[in-house]
């Protein structure tokens, strides 16, 4: 174990070590993409049913209740929920956290007997 390290001339070593601004382009590259793609697993989304009750039911939400929404998915998240209910305002959303889709919307008119069933988790949006 006491040997010396050696290294070998390998073509494979010398190509890539000889285009360095290759390889900066390519992790540049890989880096945009790992962002984008984090930036689009943090957005929230709505499901069709979602979209369908937040229109019958004449709620809308302005990029300030987006963030709000987000944050409150972003708690639930760090303690392991997956399917949670998020309070907000007078507002109620069931969020698959692991997917970040509100699944439905509800509001104080059409809460029905305000029992929720299928979530392991309640979080309130600051």
């Amino acid at each position: 174990m006491t040997d010396p390290i050696r290294i070998h001339n390998h073509p494979a070593i010398q190509k890539t070590a000889s285009h360095p601004t290759a390889k900066t382009a390519a992790q540049g590259q890989g880096f945009a993409q790992a962002l984008e793609q984090k930036t689009r697993e943090q957005e929230i989304r709505f499901s069709n049913h979602a979209q369908k009750r937040l229109q019958s039911r004449d709620i809308s939400l302005s990029d300030e209740g987006l963030a709000r929404l987000a944050q409150a998915v972003e708690k639930v998240e760090k303690r392991g929920g997956k399917e949670s209910l998020v309070l907000m305002d007078d507002l109620a959303f069931i969020v698959n956290v692991r997917q970040r889709l509100v699944v439905t919307a509800l509001d104080a008119r059409e809460r029905g007997e305000g029992v929720f069933t299928q979530i392991d988790s309640v979080v309130l949006a600051d």
